[in-house]
């Protein structure tokens, strides 16, 4: 017999069903029954019921040939209409066009999602060779340009909890110690933008800074990223006076007020 109340079982039912889609921006595009199943630590009879329901309403789809499941056209239709109406990429839109017609770079727009990243907008150069992002798609934040200024604006106890965990290695450029990441939070808060090149991505590089809300909390951050080629260290920090001009403007019009 179950004892939880009605309650307590539409919650978790709601929690468990949010955690199965999200695993879908976790890197892997496909997912069977039974890395679901494995990954939530739930029956596999439990999954195969909730992906047949997400199926019914197009929130999945099912390949015939690998028997994987991917995001449906509902999923694209709400993270269309979520981008539409999203009060930071309305504010963000006019300075990313002015940003990247001041740069001649790719310029992109990121959320934070508690302690991930979420690119939501993006305007690309029109150079052959370029750098650009995937929107929607969920990043750390211990890694790359964007990740780090948001690392570093974070409140003290959010920081802490990620820089629990050693960082994950991603190229050789990566920080790669929790105490190096604090370190470099500091210095970023003193100048505020983070540059990377090469540390998430052979062969890209990039400048960031941060988006404030009404309560100056971090929001998001816009970044100009391009191939390392083109973007050396000198022109990165070169690029940081455009970019926090834009940033404090974005901010300004989310509400926030410096001292």
């Amino acid at each position: 017999m179950d004892d939880r109340s009605p309650n307590q079982a539409g919650t978790e039912a709601t929690t468990r069903a949010a955690s199965l889609l999200l695993l879908f921006l976790s890197g892997e595009s496909a997912w069977g029954v039974s890395g679901i199943a494995r990954e939530m630590g739930l029956a596999k009879s439990v999954v195969h019921r909730m992906l047949q329901s997400f199926v019914a309403h197009g929130f999945l789809v099912r390949s015939p040939e690998t028997r994987k499941y991917s995001l449906g056209p509902a999923v694209a239709a709400l993270g269309a209409a979520a981008l539409r109406s999203s009060d930071l990429r309305l504010a963000a839109r006019p300075g990313l066009a002015r940003l990247r017609a001041a740069t001649g770079e790719t310029v992109t727009l990121c959320a934070l999602i508690d302690t991930q990243r979420v690119f939501i907008d993006q305007l690309e150069t029109t150079h052959e060779m370029k750098i650009t992002v995937a929107l929607g798609r969920q990043y750390p934040l211990t890694a790359g340009a964007t990740g780090r200024v948001l690392l570093a604006y974070l409140p003290e106890s959010k920081r802490e909890r990620i820089l629990a965990t050693e960082p994950t290695k991603l190229t050789d450029q990566t920080i790669p110690t929790a105490e190096a990441l604090r370190d470099d939070c500091e210095r970023i808060r003193e100048l505020g933008y983070a540059i990377s090149q090469g540390e998430r991505q052979s062969g890209a590089a990039s400048v960031a800074a941060p988006v404030f809300d009404l309560d100056g909390e971090v929001v998001g951050a816009i970044t100009v990223c391009g191939p390392t080629s083109r973007l050396s260290r000198e022109r990165l920090d070169d690029l940081s006076a455009p970019l926090t001009t834009v940033t404090r403007e974005v901010s300004a019009r989310l509400g926030h007020r410096t001292a």
